[in-house]
């Protein structure tokens, strides 16, 4: 039996998104434009829009449709952003962030996640996008500032380093703590010197590689 992904997509966006406080048309026109399904690995595709995890290979999970559209729509991306987001895994929430924004840099750990979702997004016609494979637990400097930065993976404690890559006006988005429950953080630079720090919700979300190791402060 053939699976009715606009049927399951409809049933995504008005039980899930709109239920988790997600009302943004532009968001939500998103999830209707960019086909999620596109992204996940194949024996895991009927399960795309479902409000789970999808396991990506080496221990790693996507975030929840409802997760990235809250987001999505927390981080509040303009067409002339420059978006850094650390940890592409399967290439979706990059493809959010690419039409969303001017440009994206993506950086994963794992050379297999960038060559795969370069292919995805190259199919889509999303040529604003650089992707990296290279460490970002710390932050991506060479390229800063940004406008806008997502970490989807977690941090067992914050770590100041990204704040620091942001413009002035720049939002960042991580998850902070340990399982099972941590806390979804939006951080807008607000001065030179000056942040402003608001959470968003609770979460579990497995940690970005080498989180461990890196040089934090509790938050």
């Amino acid at each position: 039996m053939r699976m009715n992904y606009e049927q399951a997509r409809m049933n995504m966006i008005e039980q899930q998104i709109r239920t988790w406080e997600v009302l943004d048309q532009g968001v939500l026109d998103l999830l209707s434009e960019i086909h999620r399904e596109d992204f996940i690995p194949d024996p895991y595709k009927p399960l795309a829009l479902a409000d789970m995890n999808i396991p990506l290979g080496h221990g790693e999970v996507t975030m929840t449709p409802k997760m990235e559209a809250r987001v999505l729509q927390s981080l509040d991306i303009r067409s002339s952003d420059r978006v850094l987001e650390i940890g592409t895994g399967c290439g979706y929430f990059t493809a959010l962030l690419a039409k969303s924004g001017s440009v994206v840099y993506s950086i994963d750990i794992y050379d297999d996640f960038t060559h795969s979702a370069g292919e995805k997004l190259s199919g889509h016609g999303l040529g604003n996008v650089q992707l990296y494979t290279g460490d970002g637990v710390a932050g991506w400097p060479e390229l800063a500032p940004y406008d806008v930065i997502a970490v989807t993976g977690s941090l067992p404690a914050y770590n100041p380093r990204f704040e620091q890559e942001l413009a002035v006006g720049g939002r960042l988005f991580v998850i902070v703590g340990e399982s099972p429950i941590m806390e979804a953080l939006l951080v807008t630079r607000v001065g030179q010197e000056e942040w402003s720090r608001e959470s968003l919700f609770e979460t579990d979300l497995p940690p970005l590689v080498g989180a461990h190791k890196s040089t934090t402060f509790e938050f």
